[in-house]
């Protein structure tokens, strides 16, 4: 039996594997998961996807499931309590962005009927299929990355920059940088 080819950047394990056969590059088009990824993206910055995915089950448990509307509700004392939580990466203003994030992600909807109608602009609604090669061709950030940092940063939201933009282009499928040889690449 041939062995699936999947991108580099997941290896050998499982829990790496599973992400990119079942998540990373599907366009997201769900309000609520979208926020989750924007959290889980902004929780990451810094260090490798693995240690937040590894982490995720904490995270949607201790964050309500990453529902936009009781997260917005969290004081400064439910953020200290989250914060002291061993099962997530512990660091405070990460904590705390959730939260501010909760409530610009409300505003948003209320802007624009729904967060996917928002974000999907960067990409002219669609999801742009790169093609390429090898990992090292892949971009850290992009034009489209950095319009959402600037946007999504003016409408008050943290942990936002151009670098985690795309990331979070790439997991939500607005980009899908699946490489070549990958079974899951899509050609243009």
């Amino acid at each position: 039996m041939a062995e699936i080819m999947r991108c580099g950047w997941c290896g050998e394990d499982p829990l790496y594997q599973q992400y990119h056969d079942d998540v990373w590059g599907d366009p997201v088009h769900d309000d609520r998961m979208l926020f989750e990824m924007l959290c889980l993206e902004g929780a990451q910055a810094g260090l490798s996807w693995i240690t937040i995915l590894r982490r995720q089950q904490a995270y949607e448990t201790l964050f309500d499931h990453f529902q936009p509307e009781v997260v917005a509700a969290y004081d400064e004392a439910k953020i200290d309590e989250i914060a002291k939580d061993a099962r997530i990466i512990r660091h405070r203003g990460k904590v705390a962005s959730v939260v501010t994030n909760a409530r610009a992600f409300l505003k948003v909807q209320e802007e624009f009927g729904s967060f996917d109608a928002y974000i999907w602009q960067f990409v002219g609604g669609k999801p742009k299929l790169n093609a390429f090669q090898t990992l090292s061709e892949i971009p850290a950030q992009t034009p489209e990355s950095e319009a959402m940092s600037k946007d999504l940063k003016k409408r008050g939201f943290k942990f936002v920059g151009p670098t985690i933009c795309y990331a979070y282009m790439q997991a939500c499928g607005m980009v899908n940088d699946h490489t070549a040889d990958c079974y899951k690449y899509v050609s243009a």
